[in-house]
């Protein structure tokens, strides 16, 4: 497990012919669902989106890269191949339902089996919400997109490194296009 939670990165460029099929990317969303629910009120939708045309919708309406101000995101080919976009049930939502951690746990669910499936993702919180809604051809009010699952065959090197002396938790690119993400020494995040 240790090895798939090391290789489950936020991945922003793939192998945009590489498609997922849509029955894995079901798969994907039918564990998602078995997973915890606060309250076990179970306020999360799915949109899966699988379809060509599709996904350049759903690519439009996402940011993609907030350390890397100057980087539009993936170009075409290098863009994801599916998306699985979190949608919470307003109608469904408790008031004292804590529903961000169970889009946390869904996402994450989701992810890991990407990656153990040769795949990869990012998950994305910046995007254009009503855009999203109706890209996705739902209804805003109802169904509020919270998460976008952006998915592929990823195409670059994502390395982890220790945090800088300076403590920065900034992730960054070399000249080579390689990415990096810093992390805390275990040392450091145990009390």
């Amino acid at each position: 497990m240790q090895d798939i939670i090391k290789a489950c990165r936020s991945y922003r460029r793939f192998d945009e012919s590489d498609r997922i099929d849509r029955k894995l990317l079901t798969a994907w969303v039918d564990a998602a669902r078995l997973v915890a629910s606060s309250g076990n009120a179970q306020p999360l939708r799915y949109a899966i989106v699988s379809d060509e045309r599709a996904c350049e919708r759903v690519f439009s309406c996402c940011a993609w890269a907030k350390a890397l101000p100057d980087w539009p995101g993936p170009v075409p080919g290098e863009r994801p191949s599916a998306y699985v976009v979190v949608c919470r049930d307003n109608d469904r939502t408790l008031a004292d339902t804590f529903t961000a951690w169970d889009e946390g746990i869904a996402a994450q669910t989701i992810m890991l089996q990407a990656v153990e499936a040769g795949f990869g993702g990012c998950i994305i919180a910046s995007f254009k919400k009503r855009s999203m809604a109706e890209a996705l051809g739902v209804d805003a009010d109802r169904f509020q997109p919270d998460l976008v699952l952006a998915l592929g065959k990823p195409v670059e090197d994502v390395r982890i490194v220790d945090l800088p002396a300076g403590g920065a938790t900034e992730y960054w690119r070399d000249e080579a296009g390689v990415h990096y993400v810093p992390k805390r020494a275990l040392s450091s995040v145990l009390l």
